[in-house]
């Protein structure tokens, strides 16, 4: 078993790319197949951020909440320079409405779940940004329809059902952490609670690959019958993340950040919560149903961003923390 499991984190990247060709198979194949793949994407989701809070010990989060330069310089890119990188990217469907609040929804929305799974695959400070991740929640739900009221007008304001957020906080954030903290208390005392997190780490690869499938496969037949319209956002999002890494390399240079906590505002900063707001967008009247479309289809453009991420981000932040000592002195 010792060897399998050498083998699948030798492979990660090669292994997730596949994982969405077979999720985006199943779901072309067998159209009928996308309301079940839908249902288990959240039960999925849990289970890998369950598996993924095991792995943090949570003294280290506890930590974290005191790291101010960390946590500030994550909330300062997510709410203050991000919308407005946003908005300069919406303009490009500004005369549709549809598209607009589908790409304002995604956009102006930090992620708070898988993130910190892409976050550790890359080597970057995943304690502290599970840290932020009440914050980041908190804010969105307080800060979106102000930006949708500046961005898309009143309209937009009073379209928006808010009550996903808070479902998916306890579903995805609540119970998974919950779980894994009592887990490890027991792991201390019973061999049991040690069995679990030893199987959990063990299986991180094939659940992230189990969630991309799931997530591709339930939604791609959709996508792909919208696709002449859709093309108008793919560059949009493309752009949106090539512009994100440049940003928050230079923001943590700025706060003086180390290498792992540099990776983990570059990943926050380019990842959305899209999995989250797409019943935001699902909710909205008839007559705008191609917004979860333009929610879903960044969705597949970030899950193929995070995994060339995994592997660009390490290389471009190997010097920051000589760089953060340069301008420290």
């Amino acid at each position: 078993m010792r060897k399998v499991i050498e083998w699948w984190d030798n492979r990660q990247i090669a292994l997730y790319l596949v994982a969405i060709a077979v999720g985006a198979a199943v779901g072309l194949l067998a159209p009928l197949s996308a309301p079940g793949l839908t249902l288990a994407i959240n039960p999925v989701l849990a289970l890998l951020l369950f598996a993924t809070f095991l792995g943090v010990p949570l003294i280290e989060v506890g930590r974290s909440f005191r790291d101010i330069r960390f946590l500030g310089t994550v909330l300062v890119v997510n709410f203050l320079v991000v919308p407005l990188v946003a908005f300069a990217l919406s303009r490009f469907v500004a005369d549709d409405r549809g598209l607009l609040l589908g790409v304002l929804l995604v956009l102006l929305t930090p992620c708070v779940d898988y993130v910190i799974v892409f976050t550790g695959l890359a080597g970057g400070a995943k304690a502290r940004l599970l840290a932020a991740a009440p914050l980041l929640m908190l804010l969105q739900i307080v800060l979106l329809p102000l930006y949708l009221l500046l961005f898309a007008g009143p309209e937009a304001v009073g379209l928006i059902d808010l009550h996903p957020f808070a479902e998916a906080f306890v579903i995805l954030i609540i119970i998974p952490l919950a779980a894994a903290a009592l887990v490890q208390a027991a792991g201390r005392r019973f061999r049991a609670g040690r069995v679990i997190e030893d199987v959990m780490a063990a299986g991180m690869v094939p659940l992230m690959m189990a969630t991309l499938a799931v997530v591709v496969g339930s939604q791609i037949t959709a996508v792909g019958a919208q696709a002449e319209t859709l093309l108008r956002v793919v560059p949009i999002y493309v752009a949106f993340l090539a512009i994100m890494v440049g940003i928050c390399l230079a923001a943590g240079k700025l706060a003086r950040l180390d290498v792992s906590a540099v990776r983990a505002v570059i990943f926050s900063g380019a990842t959305r919560n899209s999995l989250v707001v797409l019943p935001l967008a699902l909710a909205l009247p008839a007559s705008l149903s191609i917004a979860p479309l333009a929610v879903v289809t960044q969705t597949l453009v970030e899950l193929v961003g995070m995994i060339i991420f995994v592997r660009l981000i390490p290389r471009l932040t190997r010097h920051t923390r000589r760089g953060a000592e340069k301008i420290a002195t």
